[in-house]
C-alpha cells in the first residue's frame, strides 16, 4: 500500500458507534451541513463541541483535549479543517448571518457595527500585509505605522430585553 492510498483510506479516529457530540448541538449545526463534506463535517462538530467546552484558549488542541480525543491516531487531521480542508467561510458567515437575523431580529431594523484589528504578522508566506495606523498608539498629534494584517470585524447588535441601551432598535 502506498502513502497515497493509506491517506485516502483514513477513518475517523473517534469509532462509530459512539458519538461524542450531543444531538442538539448537531441539531443547531445542522444548517451548516451542506457547506462541508461528509468527513470535515464530522471534524467540524467535534471542534465546535470542543470549543464551547474548552476553558481558556479555544485552540484546535484544547478542543480536542477537552473532547477525550488528545491521544487520537488521527488527531492532525483536526487541524486541516482550518488550513487545508475545502469549505467555503464565506458561504459559512452568510448562513450564520441569516440565522441570526432570523433568530434575533426576524423584524425592524438590523444594526451592524464593525470593528478593525491589526494582527502582526511577519513572513515570506504572509501575503496581505501592510502598514497601518496603530489606533492604540497613535494619537492626534503622533502617528505610529504597525505592519501586519488588518481584520474587519462585522458583529449584528441585537436587543437584549432585560439590558436598555440607548442605541439598538427595539431596546
Amino acid at each position: 500500500m502506498n502513502v497515497m492510498s493509506a491517506h485516502c483510506t483514513h477513518t475517523d479516529a473517534l469509532p462509530s458507534n459512539t458519538s461524542p457530540i450531543p444531538p442538539v448541538l448537531a441539531g443547531w449545526l445542522s444548517v451548516f451541513r451542506d457547506c462541508f463534506t461528509a468527513p470535515v463535517w464530522r471534524h467540524v462538530l467535534v471542534l465546535v463541541a470542543g470549543a464551547v467546552l474548552a476553558p481558556g484558549k479555544r485552540t484546535v488542541s484544547q478542543a480536542l483535549r477537552v473532547m477525550g480525543l488528545a491521544s487520537s491516531p488521527g488527531f492532525g487531521r483536526y487541524h486541516e479543517v482550518l488550513n487545508r480542508a475545502r469549505w467555503n467561510s464565506r458561504a459559512v458567515a452568510r448562513k450564520l448571518l441569516a440565522q441570526v437575523l432570523d433568530v434575533f431580529l426576524p423584524t425592524g431594523d438590523v444594526v451592524i457595527g464593525i470593528d478593525d484589528t491589526i494582527e502582526r504578522r511577519w513572513g515570506a508566506k504572509i501575503k496581505a500585509r501592510g502598514i497601518y495606523r496603530d489606533p492604540v498608539r497613535s494619537s492626534h498629534g503622533h502617528f505610529v505605522k504597525a505592519s501586519g494584517l488588518r481584520w474587519l470585524s462585522l458583529m449584528v447588535i441585537v436587543p437584549i430585553p432585560w439590558a436598555k441601551m440607548a442605541n439598538v432598535p427595539g431596546a
